[in-house]
């Protein structure tokens, strides 16, 4: 392994050109000598701004990397920060073209040995898995965390056929992002067009996702799993269980030879920095996948173990964790046993018997269930849910004789019959303590149209029994001897995902959990290191952050409405001196007893200050829905100093189907 930091450089703005001519930002960080001495380069390829957006994360790991002997680029994918061009959507064909183009490019420089990396989380993560799988010759490994394979199934966009309210949410946060101008000193005699052009073909991507309903060509485009076989690159797959996207990590490691996969407590973050703690020393297990693949170091990560999990001890319901206690396992992908318990009238049974209960839940369900992807680190995970258990179908056990360690993904059978075409269910699997406090350990939605598959979503049979099989997120967690387990159903949960459009009435007569366990851990299998110090980026703070999540009733309508502010603060980077900073904003409103009545609304404010130029966007989005469409409406403002340059709104009406 390489051992003795070198010194290194920064170059903040390189242009690479396509071969269509685009030219791309990147900032690089490389050894002082690379040229005389050359190294492999690391790409991490995004939308969100390197000048002014991943500057914290970007200095906590790319500089580590270069001054071991590599050259770290972070580019801006076209149409973003400081890049040329327009995007128009994510993940198309174009942005992975341009980032092979950019691969070639780095392989071709003469301070490049010729051998690429690719690493990032979330939207870097996702182009990482997707350029692989495109097989371009100089890309030998990739590190992708808080990614998916599936794109239809495991993103923001819809979980079980349901949509996910973070398709407008996430939407709104690009509509803002993408608004925004390039740094103006880095194109003195162009940002003025760029921006222009940037904000005249701006799209709001919520239209394009809404009208993909089901999982058809879009969402094949740029899943893996469509073709596990095309990935040649070494793959390092890592999550969090806090993090939305945590089940793509054990489908890697079973598809993938030689791919090792690492699942933490963490939320939307790299592991190094994340929270809830403990931390890993990612960029040095990094450091020894770079120095395997790129470098040909005999660092032994082929002995490392395949699949390493912390399973978290039993913990209080919070809607914020510092830290999770447990250990660090070594986890197989088969359960070491199947633990089966039967929905019964008397809660969860060893034995089945017969029942049969009729069940609606008020469309206010759900608003303990925290954000879909915990990101912000503000009050976003679940709470205490004995609210929304209070509103639903519940099944419970005895107190449980010992420990219960589940690891892997409970899968639920169920056996309902319905009065309407079409209604969704969430479950739940809780922790229930003895003082009742109950904690979500996991859960997962179905929209019942795609109860065989959605590929094809066929209406719900009136009145007929149907059977449906319904896999919860992974997961590793103990329960303690003497507290229960519980199975809470509903079919409703706002405002994680949007409800149907009729109300229905579910009869169960018949319900079997199966759960993952294997024997009880109480010391680690697996040793990581803490993470090492490292100089964190610095810059003046002109206001601090701050996020609020609030949930109102109105006691006059029964009306809910989630609001949620996100202000990202305000800051001056020390090094360019950039003034920049943003806030976020989020309602969700619904009445108990009409599902019709649910509305998004979203609006951002960016910000960005050079010397005399005061650069300002705001953004708003709304949605709503009949029986029949949904409906959305988008705004646009971009503002010199006080003076409105440009907007525009967008109004789309889209059918529903089946949802």
């Amino acid at each position: 392994m390489t051992i003795a930091p070198c010194e290194i450089e920064e170059l903040p703005n390189i242009g690479i050109i396509l071969k269509d001519g685009t030219r791309l930002s990147a900032r690089i960080w490389r050894p002082i000598n690379a040229s005389e001495n050359p190294v492999p380069a690391i790409l991490e390829y995004l939308p969100y701004r390197k000048r002014d957006g991943t500057c914290a994360r970007d200095m906590l790991t790319h500089p580590y990397f270069a001054q071991h002997g590599y050259a770290c680029v972070r580019v801006d994918i076209r149409g973003n920060g400081d890049s040329d061009r327009l995007m128009n959507d994510e993940y198309t064909q174009q942005e992975l073209d341009d980032a092979i183009d950019v691969i070639e490019w780095l392989s071709q420089q003469p301070w490049c040995t010729g051998k690429v990396g690719m690493m990032g989380i979330s939207w870097g993560g996702f182009n990482a898995l997707q350029t692989a799988a495109l097989n371009p010759k100089p890309l030998k490994a990739i590190i992708t965390l808080c990614s998916t394979v599936d794109r239809f199934a495991d993103d923001i966009h819809y979980k079980g056929g349901c949509l996910l309210n973070e398709n407008l949410g996430w939407g709104a946060t690009m509509w803002s992002y993408s608004s925004r101008p390039p740094d103006p000193k880095l194109r003195p005699n162009y940002w003025r067009q760029i921006w222009r052009k940037r904000l005249e073909h701006e799209p709001f991507l919520p239209s394009i996702w809404l009208r993909h309903q089901k999982r058809d060509y879009y969402w094949k485009h740029g899943s893996v799993c469509e073709n596990y076989a095309a990935i040649k690159a070494k793959v390092l797959a890592i999550g969090g269980w806090g993090d939305a996207y945590k089940n793509a990590i054990p489908q890697l490691v079973q598809n993938l030879d030689g791919a090792k996969g690492i699942i933490g407590p963490w939320v939307h973050k790299y592991p190094h920095f994340a929270a809830p703690e403990p931390r890993i020393n990612f960029i040095e297990e990094a450091l020894r996948w770079w120095d395997r693949w790129l470098k040909g170091i005999n660092t032994n990560v082929e002995d490392d173990p395949s699949y390493s999990v912390y399973l978290m001890s039993a913990s209080r319901p919070s809607s914020w964790y510092n830290e999770r206690p447990g250990y660090w396992i070594n986890a197989t992908l088969q359960s070491d046993d199947i633990k089966i318990l039967y929905l019964s009238p008397t809660g969860l049974q060893d034995i089945a018997k017969p029942f049969q209960t009729t069940f609606s839940s008020p469309q206010t369900t759900g608003a303990t269930g925290g954000e879909y992807c915990a990101i912000w680190l503000g009050p976003e995970m679940p709470g205490d849910q004995r609210t929304d258990d209070a509103l639903s179908l519940c099944f419970d056990s005895a107190p449980l004789q010992a420990d219960m360690t589940i690891v892997g993904a409970p899968t639920l059978k169920l056996c309902l019959r319905s009065n309407k075409p079409s209604g969704l269910l969430a479950v739940r699997f809780n922790h229930i303590h003895p003082d009742n406090a109950s904690y979500r350990i996991t859960y997962g939605v179905l929209n019942l149209a795609h109860r065989n598959g959605s590929e094809q979503p066929t209406p719900v049979p009136v009145n007929e029994e149907f059977d449906i099989d319904l896999q919860l997120d992974c997961i590793a967690y103990t329960i303690p001897k003497g507290h229960k387990i519980r199975i809470a159903i509903s079919t409703s949960y706002w405002p994680l995902v949007w409800p149907m459009p009729v109300i229905a009435e579910l009869t169960l007569s018949a319900g079997q959990l199966a759960l993952p366990v294997r024997s009880h851990c109480e010391q680690d299998d697996r040793i990581f290191s803490k993470p090492g110090k490292i100089s964190p980026w610095k810059p003046e703070i002109i206001r601090m952050q701050n996020h609020i999540r609030k949930t109102e009733i109105d006691h006059s309508t029964g009306e809910s409405t989630l609001s949620i502010i996100d202000d990202f603060g305000k800051v001056r980077d020390p090094d360019h001196g950039l003034i920049y900073g943003s806030i976020g904003r989020e309602l969700w409103s619904i009445l108990p007893d009409d599902p019709l009545s649910a509305k998004g609304t979203c609006h951002w404010s960016s910000e960005t200050k050079r010397d005399d130029l005061t650069l300002k966007t705001e953004t708003y989005c709304q949605m709503w829905s009949d029986a029949t469409f949904f409906y959305l409406n988008a705004q646009l403002q971009a503002y010199e100093t006080s003076t409105l340059l440009f907007e525009k709104s967008v109004e789309d009406r889209i059918p529903r189907e089946n949802l």
